[in-house]
This record gives structure tokens, C-alpha cells and sequence, in this order.
């Protein structure tokens, strides 16, 4: 049987202190802080001043989060577009915010991701049929959340990729 720590309810200073430390390691947004101090057992009014204090003294900043994983997530896993602002919807981030961290995406560097992934997976494909190989190249690139109209644009532009 799994026991489950326990955790004890945290004063209001407490709690503020620990969320500052939980965001001056990494930026945060709104939504993972208020999971966090749920999970502290932190509620109501408190909760709220907390969330306001860390917004005023600048420890929460959606738009510097949205625009730090713009990038982290382009760079490190390469995801595309709409895959990342999938994503930060599902934070709760303003749309604003995400046009800003969407502005961190150079066009140039997206279709050389989106063709270095394409050239990549065409090399682990064997499948001889054509049609076959464009319809998995254009499923991954998908998957990994680059639009269609970029996917054909890449791969009417590449060599290697003209199937």
C-alpha cells in the first residue's frame, strides 16, 4: 500500500516564500503556481494575494514565460507552431502573451527545422510507394505541430523531399 505524504497546511508567509523560490529558478505561469499551492493546501483569498504578490514584485510574468517556452520548446524539441501554442493555452496564457513568445520563432529557422526533421525521418522510411512516404513525412510533421501550408512549402523547396 502507497502512503501518500502529508502535507501540512502552510502559513500565508510560508507559501509566499516557497513559491518565490519555485519561480526564480524557472519561469512559471499563473496555472502552475496555483496547482502548486493547492497541492500546499493553500485556498481562497490567500491563494489570490499570493498569486498578486508574486505578479507585483515580478516573479510571474506570463509574457516572459510564454516567450522562454517559445523558445525551449522550438529549439530543444523542436515542436512546431501550433503544437506550442496548443500548449499554452492549455496554461491559461492570454493570447496576447503567446502572440509576443511567438514572435521568438525566426521564419527562416522554422523551415530549416521543419526541413532538417523532414530530411531525418525521410532516411528511417522504408517505403518505396511515393504516396505512401509523402503521407508519413506530412503525418510527423504534423504531429510535431507545423502547419500544412509550411510542410508543403518545405517540401516542394527541397530536393531530397520532392516525392
Amino acid at each position: 500500500m502507497e502512503e501518500r505524504r502529508k502535507r501540512t497546511r502552510l502559513s500565508k508567509e510560508d507559501a509566499l516564500n516557497l513559491m518565490q523560490k519555485f519561480c526564480s529558478i524557472q519561469d512559471r505561469c499563473q496555472s502552475e503556481i496555483r496547482t502548486r499551492l493547492i497541492e500546499h493546501s493553500v485556498y481562497g483569498d490567500d491563494l489570490e494575494e499570493i498569486i498578486a504578490d508574486l505578479i507585483s514584485d515580478n516573479f510571474i510574468n506570463e509574457e516572459r514565460f510564454a516567450k522562454a517556452y517559445v523558445r525551449g520548446k522550438f529549439r530543444m524539441k523542436k515542436w512546431g507552431k501550433l503544437k506550442i501554442t496548443k500548449e499554452l493555452k492549455l496554461r491559461r496564457i492570454s493570447a496576447y502573451s503567446i502572440r509576443k513568445g511567438m514572435q521568438e520563432i525566426d521564419y527562416d529557422a522554422y523551415l530549416e527545422t521543419l526541413e532538417g526533421l523532414l530530411l531525418k525521418k525521410v532516411a528511417t522510411l522504408r517505403i518505396s510507394n511515393k504516396w505512401e512516404k509523402r503521407k508519413k513525412l506530412t503525418s510527423y510533421a504534423i504531429q510535431k505541430g507545423f502547419e500544412y501550408e509550411v510542410i508543403k512549402e518545405v517540401m516542394s523547396t527541397h530536393a531530397e523531399l520532392k516525392i
